[in-house]
């Protein structure tokens, strides 16, 4: 298994690797290089039937579904074992698929495994609950899976964002379909290979490259697919959303993010700078949880936008393949000129830049999709820049004067996946962090996670919860069994009326 050399690959259906129906297929792009270094099949609304109903199959059959726990747990387990044999054949791919420094990758695919094995345990801790329902009866809830999954994953983290709901769906007992996104593909199916070598059954576990708005489209709305996990835009996520709810289907919704850091001024600068310049320019700032909206407490604003200037222009940009590496790519040319967009727009709204701002200059990045990262004063809370989801290196600094305008900053947006609180006042770190409207709060940290830990948004910025209980108990339906243990026969309409339900 090596990542070296033109990749091409088909789609993973039912154990087996077939092309599409149709025979269509799309170049996948290096975005350091801008060229073409592999090809993959792409997935028509006839191949994701197909899925489908081989997933379905398969949970039907209870090849699966209805494997002994311990049994499923040890698949899961050789999974784990199997990423972390291919650990370096994995982060090297994804790096050459989407741009992420290696440093950055290795550091994420390092903790993948773990996904799986936290899910594997927690099947073996489940407990079911009594229920104390008066008179003679026993009362006690079960779960059951919920059948067939589907997972539409986006580019940026593309074995990270996939496994933090695929590892619960199949410790659960379900059947999962997943389309990653076109444009980052291959470390999917790799991860699909190496589920078949771990002794997943035929049908389990699917993987169809295909383009969102055909093969992504069907996914969420087939009969079928019994819960739908998306990750990526909100207008998109809307689309999927009402596709599910149109059949009562569940559904997970990781969607957009305007993430706000609030910096005090009782936090030491040069801290708060390193800290917050990891927050916006990690992964080029392509994460929905990027820490893009900065709110900085204005006694410090002038110091603070110096320093994280000053950090910005430490960052090692280039290939992304290369140690030393700090900033890649983004994913496309078309990314990248969305955000020079939004960076113009921002001047024209009056915002200032204080460094960055352009494509890097370096004549040896060649034509790949380099943006450089780009710090913006002089922003206000109800500018574009400041309420739009870039997804870029970009971050915009805007002043406040005390703890409650910090709050209220903070909250006045669309989005509210995450924030970031820095600070050394231990009582502001709770009130503050009390007060937010977001899913995820980190106080002096930023874009920490587990799989213990549930993540997810509230408003624009979707809904459900990756990681913990949480998540794993939503890819089940849960089932409550009563049994009258009386031992006398129930009589209604003969005299044991006292008690109707």
């Amino acid at each position: 298994m090596s990542e070296a050399g033109f990749l091409e690959r088909g789609l993973l259906i039912g154990g087996v690797e077939l092309a599409a129906e149709d025979g269509a297929t799309i170049d996948v792009i290096n975005p350091t290089t801008g060229e073409a270094f592999g090809r993959v099949a792409v997935a028509s609304e006839s191949d994701i039937n197909r899925a489908v109903a081989a997933a379905k199959d398969a949970f039907v059959s209870g090849v699966w579904s209805e494997m002994a726990i311990a049994d499923r747990s040890a698949v899961l387990h050789r999974f784990a074992e199997l990423i972390d044999t291919h650990l370096e054949d994995l982060f090297r791919l994804e790096t050459r698929n989407n741009g992420r420094p290696i440093t950055e990758t290795r550091a994420q695919v390092a903790r993948l495994s773990g996904w799986y094995r936290y899910n594997a345990s927690l099947l073996l801790a489940d407990r079911t609950s009594v229920v104390p329902m008066p008179g003679p009866y026993h009362s006690y809830t079960s779960r059951f899976p919920i059948g067939v999954v589907g997972i539409l994953s986006s580019f940026n983290h593309p074995l990270m964002i996939s496994s933090k709901s695929l590892a619960p769906a199949l410790a659960t007992g379900n059947s999962v379909v997943l389309k990653p996104s076109e444009l980052t593909p291959f470390t999917c199916l790799m991860l699909g290979d190496l589920a078949d070598e771990a002794g997943f059954p035929p049908g389990v576990f699917n993987v169809v490259p295909g383009l969102g708005p055909v093969a992504g489209k069907r996914l969420a709305e087939h009969p079928d697919i019994a819960k739908i996990v998306f990750t990526g835009g909100t207008e998109p996520g809307r689309s999927v959303s009402i596709a599910a709810a149109s059949r009562f289907a569940k559904a997970t919704l990781e969607l957009g993010g305007k993430t706000p850091v609030i910096i005090f001024d009782d936090q030491a600068i040069d801290v708060s700078a390193r800290g917050v310049a990891f927050a916006a320019f990690v992964a080029a700032g392509q994460t929905c949880i990027c820490g893009s909206r900065m709110l900085v407490q204005q006694s410090i604003y002038d110091e603070f936008v110096e320093g994280l200037a000053n950090q910005a222009s430490k960052i090692k940009i280039g290939d992304p393949a290369l140690p030393r590496t700090q900033l890649g790519p983004v994913i496309s040319e078309k990314a990248q000129q969305r955000i020079l967009d939004y960076i113009a727009l921002a001047t024209e709204e009056g915002a200032t830049i204080a460094y960055g701002g352009g494509i890097p200059t370096d004549p040896a990045l060649g034509p790949g999709f380099f943006v450089e990262p780009t710090v913006l004063r002089g922003v206000g809370n109800s500018m574009r820049c400041a309420r739009e989801e870039i997804f870029g290196p970009v971050a915009v600094v805007i002043p406040f004067a005390d703890e409650d305008e910090a709050v209220a900053l903070a909250n006045d947006s669309p989005f509210g996946l995450g924030s970031s609180v820095w600070t050394k006042d231990v009582g502001r770190a709770h009130r503050v962090a009390a007060r937010l409207t977001h899913g995820i709060v980190w106080v002096n940290d930023h874009h920490r996670l587990d799989p213990s830990s549930p993540w997810g948004g509230v408003r624009e910025s979707g809904i459900g919860r990756e990681g913990g209980w949480e998540s794993f108990h939503d890819f089940t339906h849960v089932k409550a069994v009563t049994i009258r243990i009386a031992e006398d026969p129930i009589d209604w309409y003969g005299g044991d009326n006292q008690r109707l339900n």
